[in-house]
């Protein structure tokens, strides 16, 4: 391996530049990737719009590649293997703590430091966090397993059953996850909220039954009439940002006694008047990632639905750039009416 690759790395001043780094460690237990795809997460969007920093290694989550190389105490065998990696929990794991044990990977209390993400020709994580893809996989496909994960979380997360009414807010790529998941896992009807056309089409591809505006009462009038004035038992908060609108309409739509499940990240301090959810003895639950839980990990089931054909998400794909063209895809990430859902990074 050569001793330097290309990464893109924040310059602090709105732009992603291209430069050449140190190859990441491989120590024992790890495996080195060539990374094949990489998505712009929306989380990165929303970092760096605000970030006024130098990076000093790359970012980027939403990998799938080829492991190239693999430490001490790691099969041989699997040099070769096409991998969805899961780099941010159990790709750090020590497996050894009480979090680890229990297969919460992501709140690991003793996580190998960063080396570094997806925004690179390669990556280095444990072993152990890296699933391989079927071969009906594309590279494509398999960096969305991670985002997909996320959604098979909330609804692991939010406990749901079979035929009940799952409202999803959002669709972006983690609404339309979540969608997706929704849909996979039981859901007797799924209604998703949409802001842009192209996002709305996509909601309707994942299995949503019903799909509204995000703003006004578009979306309480429609969970009143479909649910006879009861209101949803679930809802997913896949928005985040810096008000409390989402979680204000979350509260709103969901029965008594339902659940709000909140995927989305919130920057700064939101405040919110809690005194609904209260009185409708709503449970609140928040989700981050993903885990294993009920003896699977949620990448293997991710895997799983999207091998078998039954989780179609390669239409979430709707810019490809290369690592050097990455700014141009950054640019049409943030520029909704540029028609993206999901702009991945693709290397040779």
């Amino acid at each position: 391996m050569p001793a330097k690759m290309k990464a893109a790395l924040w310059n602090g001043n709105g732009a992603m530049e291209l430069i050449d780094v140190d190859m990441p460690p491989v120590g024992p237990g790890d495996a080195l990737v060539r990374v094949r795809a990489e998505g712009i997460c929306g989380s990165d969007l929303l970092i760096y719009r605000d970030k006024t920093d130098r990076e000093t290694q790359p970012a980027g989550h939403e990998i799938a590649g080829e492991i190239v190389e693999v430490g001490e105490d790691v099969d041989t065998a699997r040099v070769g293997e096409r991998v969805a990696v899961e780099g941010i929990g159990a790709g750090r794991a020590c497996n050894g703590c009480y979090y680890c044990r229990e297969g919460q990977y992501f709140l690991c209390e003793n996580p190998a430091p960063d080396s570094g993400g997806g925004y690179a020709e390669f990556v280095s994580r444990r072993a152990a966090g890296l699933y391989p893809l079927s071969d009906g996989i594309s590279w494509e496909e398999g960096a969305l397993v991670e985002p997909f994960a996320v959604g098979l979380h909330a609804m692991r997360r939010g406990g749901l059953t079979g035929g009940e009414t799952v409202v999803v807010l959002g669709s972006g790529t983690i609404g339309l996850c979540t969608t997706a998941a929704a849909r996979a896992m039981g859901a007797g009807t799924v209604v998703a909220t949409a802001r842009y056309p192209q996002q709305a089409e996509m909601a309707r591809h994942c299995g949503a039954d019903l799909v509204v505006g995000s703003e006004g009462d578009e979306l309480s009038e429609a969970i009143s009439d479909l649910s006879g004035g009861i209101g949803a038992d679930m809802t997913v908060e896949t928005v985040g940002g810096s008000t409390d609108a989402v979680l204000g309409q979350a509260i709103d739509v969901t029965r008594m006694q339902g659940r709000v499940v909140t995927t989305g990240n919130f920057y700064g301090q939101v405040e919110i008047d809690w005194m609904q959810a209260l009185l409708k003895e709503l449970s609140i639950i928040w989700s981050a990632v993903y885990a294993t839980s009920m003896g699977r990990n949620e990448f293997d089931i991710a895997i799983d639905l999207m091998g078998s054909g039954r989780v179609d998400l390669a239409p979430l794909v709707t810019h490809r750039v290369s690592l050097e063209e990455i700014q141009a895809g950054f640019d049409t990430a943030f520029d909704k009416g540029s028609g993206a859902i999901k702009v991945q990074v693709h290397t040779a």
